[in-house]
């Protein structure tokens, strides 16, 4: 692969791994524009998760270090409990999920059914808990470093992080999104919109580096990595920088507006898909 599609590729990782569009999905349809084989593309894709987690730690390195300074074993043990849904089926669909689940059928259709529960999430949230919103950041945020522990962490429960992680598992559906799949698991769930933003990008972490450092475990045991070194780099580098400022964008876009205005674009994307591919 050469450097303009190995950059490409990591454009587009990084852009949508955050933003509610799907990057897996977005992967799949630049491969097909490029005329870039599809078979054997999830373990590059994982890797490249890697470098978007990375943006994450970046970016959020402040709040992790509070975590960890203050010991709050209660919000660690929320984060476990949340990533356990998508290990399990993760694992049991790993056999299907460069084959089948690779198409771009099945893009287009998990494009309008995530748009779909954005939607209902977005309606729930405006006509249940619309007061929450405009209380303060600091106020809300399970990740600011707040001195009273159980305060920081009584945002999300274990049993709602538990059923966040839930909704997490369609992101194993090329084309649904993990962020959008997770904020509105939140946002059905009763927190605010500002701890759900933020709790969805810490619960994306186990999963971002349990796929991505296990396939690197798995090509390197099997010799898969001939030829794939330069082209990994060059979009892992890709995908971290514009992995900070898709995170950068979202948090804001999301302070103002809602989630449907990726819905439209990801119906009009799905109808695309349908008409051209």
């Amino acid at each position: 692969m050469d450097f303009i599609n190995s950059a490409i590729l990591g454009l587009v990782q990084g852009l949508t791994e955050f933003i509610p569009v799907s990057s897996t999905g977005h992967l799949i349809l630049a491969r097909k524009i490029m005329g870039l084989d599809l078979v054997g593309t999830l373990s590059f894709d994982a890797i490249l998760q890697l470098a978007t987690g990375l943006a994450v730690l970046v970016y959020f390195w402040k709040d992790i270090w509070n975590i960890i300074k203050n010991r709050d074993f209660k919000l660690i043990s929320v984060l476990i409990v949340g990533s356990i849904p998508a290990v399990i089926l993760g694992f049991t669909l790993s056999n299907y999920m460069d084959t089948f689940f690779r198409g771009t059928h099945v893009v287009a259709v998990a494009l309008v059914l995530g748009s779909i529960l954005f939607y209902f999430a977005e309606r729930k949230f405006k006509r249940e808990i619309p007061e929450k919103d405009s209380e303060t950041p600091e106020k809300l945020s399970p990740l600011n470093g707040v001195p009273n522990r159980s305060e920081s962490s009584s945002g999300v429960s274990l049993k709602k992080s538990f059923w966040i992680g839930c909704f997490q598992c369609l992101a194993l559906l090329p084309g649904f999104s993990r962020s959008g799949a997770t904020i509105s698991g939140g946002l059905l769930s009763g927190l605010s919109r500002e701890i759900t933003v933020r709790f969805s990008f810490l619960l994306s972490l186990p999963i971002i580096f349990g796929s991505g450092l296990y396939k690197v475990y798995d090509l390197v045991k099997h010799g898969q990595f001939g030829g794939m070194e330069s082209s990994l780099i060059i979009a892992s580098i890709f995908a971290f920088i514009s992995g900070l400022l898709a995170i950068h964008f979202l948090i804001k876009f999301l302070r103002k507006y809602s989630l449907n205005y990726f819905g439209v674009y990801r119906i009009i994307l799905a109808v695309a898909i349908l008409i051209y591919l």
